[in-house]
């Protein structure tokens, strides 16, 4: 079995880590089924660490792997349908969608249809196998929880336009880091995979298929142009079937748009009625496997018999019974978790650490997790702010997409971070002992100063922007941090 050149672990090729073999399944818009999940459970308990960990593309790693995986497992996977019958395409970036698809009570149109006719699409071209392994894309039906925000490639968000359904297209190009652009391109529902794969064949025109090293496709519409990319585009498609006309002149994605923490986390109506959703917190993504298989009980004795993975490194039990819902919260309880808004560790993410990985210079989720410890003693979070942990500059936290990034940098004889807020980097480094005590500080300035509850942290950091040094500096006692002399 040939398989493409990447050092992005997959379940068919493991990638050696710190702890052990990694193996990472794809689970496209992050929807997986009770059963699919207990076979999870079983490979972890039979292979790896006993646990697994749920990263911010709504995939699954399974850690500390000492011995391949037997032949006889994949083929199980596959008849499950959780593996991909097709293992030369399976290093390709998860397909990315709202965790509530389908259930969304302010959904323009539920995008699991879609998410799967991609999935299949990719499956069945085996070409596509030479695509970036962070070649993504991302479906955003327009609903409460929107991942338009979210680093991808590509983004399809839905639009309605004169009582119908259309989808925007934004691209990825310009500065690294910056939001997704609209192309101005409106499409029907029915011509989104054509385009989809439009997009994709162009960016194989431009690459060396033998380079372990692809560029992204930032990087190759920043090369020969937007506009020259999107006439290629529009020739590999059916003439005079597409109306694929493009206006570059649109506003750039707006990043603030970020994950309203109440409307995932929690108890919530769904749009069919009666039936309600449940976010549980997972401390930083991870989950034990006797927790996997409550919560696959769960989802089988009250819900859909689903379990909905989220970017967030949460997941979401669906299709609960009004009358039921107590029962299911006491089950939670039991299994060592909650789905309280408020609760701190609902806002952290974090990468694999130094512990598994030899890039990192801190241990990224113990250092979250002492932070988490540290501020439910002194303070509630009333509203979302998201606080990323990255152990290297690879930044596998996305600093530039959180409320507050700490990027793990190995300063002097200690270790410790630096911080950025929406990207900016405030504070050169801050000693480990130091830094629950600076973050704590922060949202004490953004709490005390905000116009109102309703003012996010990115509203309330974009409107002081030009005096963030001045604004934090009380938080910075001269023997731990350096302060950055910021100026916009």
């Amino acid at each position: 079995m040939q398989f493409p050149l990447t050092a992005c672990p997959g379940l068919f090729y493991n990638t050696l880590a710190q702890d052990g073999f990694l193996c990472r399944l794809r689970i496209p818009g992050g929807m997986i089924n009770s059963q699919q999940f207990e076979a999870i459970a079983d490979i972890s308990d039979h292979y790896g660490g006993g646990y697994i960990d749920i990263t911010n593309r709504a995939n699954i790693q399974i850690r500390e792997i000492k011995q391949g995986i037997n032949i006889q497992v994949l083929e199980k996977l596959q008849a499950l349908g959780l593996a991909s019958t097709n293992a030369s395409v399976d290093h390709i970036r998860n397909i990315m969608t709202s965790p509530t698809a389908g259930i969304d009570t302010q959904e323009l149109i539920d995008t699991r249809p879609l998410v799967k006719a991609w999935e299949k699409y990719i499956t069945a071209h085996s070409h596509l196998s030479q695509l970036s392994a962070k070649f993504s894309v991302c479906f955003d039906g327009g609903g409460k929880i929107s991942l338009k925000d979210r680093p991808n490639d590509i983004i399809l968000a839905a639009e309605l336009i004169n009582s119908n359904i259309h989808w925007r297209l934004y691209l990825s190009y310009g500065e690294k880091g910056e939001p997704a652009k609209d192309t101005g391109i409106l499409l029907k529902p029915v011509e989104t995979i054509a385009v989809l794969a439009a997009l994709a064949e162009t960016y194989l025109k431009h690459i060396d298929i033998n380079n372990r090293c692809k560029p992204r496709l930032r990087e190759i519409i920043n090369h020969i142009t937007i506009e020259k990319y999107l006439h290629q585009v529009k020739e590999e498609l059916e003439p005079n079937t597409f109306n694929f006309e493009f206006n570059l002149e649109k506003p750039s994605l707006c990043v603030s748009a970020s994950l309203r923490e109440e409307n995932l986390i929690g108890i919530h109506s769904q749009k069919q009625s009666g039936l309600y959703y449940i976010g549980i917190v997972l401390p930083l993504g991870r989950l034990e496997t006797y927790q996997i298989r409550g919560l696959a009980n769960l989802a089988k004795r009250y819900g859909d018999d689903n379990i909905r993975l989220t970017p967030w490194q949460n997941l979401i039990l669906s299709d609960i019974p009004q009358n039921q819902i107590i029962e299911v919260e006491k089950e939670i309880t039991n299994l060592d978790l909650n789905y309280s808004p408020t609760d701190i560790k609902s806002f952290l993410v974090a990468c694999s650490g130094k512990r598994g990985c030899a890039a990192a210079a801190t241990e990224t989720k113990d250092d979250a997790l002492d932070l988490a410890k540290y501020l439910e003693n002194l303070m509630i979070l009333d509203c979302s702010v998201n606080i990323h942990f990255s152990g290297c500059s690879k930044s596998c936290a996305q600093h530039t997409q959180a409320d507050i990034t700490l990027l793990g940098v190995a300063g002097g004889n200690f270790p410790g971070y630096q911080i950025y807020v929406l990207g900016h980097l405030l504070y050169e480094y801050v000693t480990l002992a130091k830094v629950p005590m600076i973050i704590q500080q922060i949202l004490a300035v953004y709490q005390q100063q905000r116009l109102s509850l309703q003012e996010s942290f990115s509203q309330f950091i974009d409107r002081q922007k030009h005096q963030l040094n001045q604004l934090f500096s009380k938080s910075s006692p001269n023997s731990t941090v350096t302060i950055l002399k910021y100026h916009v």
